[in-house]
């Protein structure tokens, strides 16, 4: 552990030298530092990603890797050019109304659906409270459609928060209760911020089988696959809509917020969240505090929240097999209970990035 952090913070930041051979082993060792891959993320000076473990040796195999965004697996596409479409308000202020593209299908309890001007918005615009999500759809199970690069309004449009990415420092850490690991803040975090998106590799529900049936525990492998059901329906229009879902895998590839802890009173809350409408089925997974959260306190979402509005059994994982669905809809985070022991854990590393 102490050699692997040595490594990276007095020969990583050099110019490769030496012969072909040297250079391309060095250049592959750099490539596979946790260290370097979390050093090249956009927002690492602002909201720095740091692991510590002060519990044990267990330290980040080579095989896991960081990721800023999910990556589309083999077999997986985004929407092609000609299908996307973007709003097109030129005021910013415009992206709170039922009239704003991205929030046609924003849903508001309304029964007006023609009021244009009806302000439809996820996120506070102003004050002290400005980007954090709202009370009403906190506590409810809607996606989050926001505006994106598609758009004409600025990329400081309220209505871009997932979009512009975390802005909150996090730690991994090795816990003391013996739950592997765990992720924390650096700093309060509001009730109603985003904190980060769940991430990994989005693959095909058949790669997903294949996986599950490849692990040498296929528990283990349920632990970090998540469907991306939440717009799945038999009668969609769209084609990749009906059927098994996407899925993401985050077990060997992924972010600080897969190393997050369950709980039965979570501070943390999962939501669907849409940019481009023609990119539902891979749409992101964000995570939002649903409480005030003081610095250094375990952040955790329960891995059992309920599935639909109309489905209260759902937090009772035994009339599921065992098997917790959670999030704001049908997404599937596939977290067993009782499973979440060390060993199911990829360990981590320790020092600072």
């Amino acid at each position: 552990m102490e050699a692997a952090t040595e490594q990276h913070f007095f020969y990583h930041g050099k110019e490769p030298s030496g012969s072909k051979a040297a250079i391309k082993a060095f250049e592959k060792e750099r490539d596979s530092c946790h260290w370097c891959q979390i050093r090249h993320f956009p927002n690492n000076k602002k909201a720095p990603i740091t692991i510590v473990n002060d519990e044990d040796d267990a330290v980040l195999p080579s095989t896991f890797r960081f990721l800023q965004d999910s990556k589309l697996g083999s077999g997986v596409q985004a929407a092609e050019d000609s299908f996307r479409s973007g709003c097109e308000c030129r005021d910013d202020e415009e992206c709170q109304y039922r009239g704003c593209l991205c929030l046609q299908e924003q849903d508001d309890d309304s029964d007006d659906e023609s009021q244009a001007r009806k302000k439809v918005y996820m996120y506070h615009t102003h004050g002290s409270k400005a980007g954090l999500l709202r009370s009403k759809h906190l506590s409810s199970k809607r996606p989050i459609y926001e505006c994106h690069e598609g758009c004409a309004c600025s990329t400081d449009c309220p209505n871009r928060v997932v979009e512009r990415g975390r802005k909150v420092p996090l730690e991994i850490f090795r816990t003391s209760n013996k739950r592997g690991w765990g992720v924390r803040s650096l700093v309060d975090i509001k009730r109603g911020q985003f904190v980060d998106k769940y991430v990994g590799e989005i693959i095909t529900p058949q790669e997903a089988e294949r996986r599950r049936n490849a692990s040498d525990i296929a528990q283990r492998k349920d632990v970090y696959l998540f469907a991306l059901d939440k717009f799945t329906d038999q009668e969609s229009p769209d084609p990749r809509l009906r059927g098994h879902p996407l899925e993401i895998d985050g077990e060997f590839m992924s972010g600080p917020t897969r190393f997050i802890n369950h709980s039965c009173d979570p501070n943390l809350r999962i939501f669907a969240r849409v940019g481009d409408h023609a990119d539902k089925h891979i749409h992101s997974i964000a995570m939002f505090a649903i409480k005030d959260i003081k610095r250094m306190e375990e952040l955790t979402f329960d891995y059992v929240d309920g599935v639909s509005e109309e489905d209260d059994d759902a937090k009772d994982a035994s009339k599921h097999g065992d098997m917790s669905r959670l999030g704001n809809g049908p997404d599937t985070l596939r977290k067993r209970r009782g499973l979440m022991e060390p060993q199911f854990h990829v360990p981590g590393s320790t020092s600072e990035m």
